[in-house]
């Protein structure tokens, strides 16, 4: 059975699907798809089954990165029973979380940029109400703290 990781936001539609799609490449040239699965979702519901944001997919895309499989999904109450680590953007995503997990599942869940010892903040900014600038901010914030938590996660296989 792989470790499940799945990456949350509000939409699933800028944030987590950025971070699913990088941590799934790492996974990949780590050479550890068979060991590690990874996910993404949002806490909300408005986005369901729509592609990411276009500035999702341009960003990717400038950076070698595919998005166009991505559909928006809804996190559930019952995904903390089917994955070993719950990865929130923000602090109202970890809230939200929180909120919706059962007591013996809150240790499962931390913030994507607690991964990075080097990040200057603690949250992943929500770009979707600015330009296309704010994606690439968020990429570089996204890759820097996977490649952490990928070897972070390496040390617990």
């Amino acid at each position: 059975m792989p470790y499940r990781i799945v990456f949350v936001c509000l939409g699933n539609i800028c944030r987590s699907p950025i971070a699913e799609i990088v941590m799934r490449r790492l996974v990949r040239t780590a050479g550890l798809e068979d060991r590690i699965a990874v996910e993404s979702g949002g806490t909300g519901d408005w986005h369901l089954g729509e592609p990411a944001d276009p500035r999702t997919l341009d960003v990717l895309r400038r950076n070698g990165y595919d998005g166009s499989a991505h559909r928006a999904r809804q996190f559930t109450p019952q995904w903390f029973d089917e994955h070993d680590l719950v990865v929130a953007m923000d602090d109202s995503n970890l809230t939200a979380l929180r909120r919706m997990a059962p007591p013996d599942a809150r240790d499962k869940i931390r913030l994507l940029l607690s991964f990075d010892p080097d990040a200057a903040q603690s949250e992943v900014p929500d770009p979707y109400y600015g330009g296309a600038d704010g994606f690439d901010d968020v990429l570089a914030m996204i890759e820097q703290a996977c490649r952490a938590l990928l070897e972070q996660v390496k040390t617990e296989l």
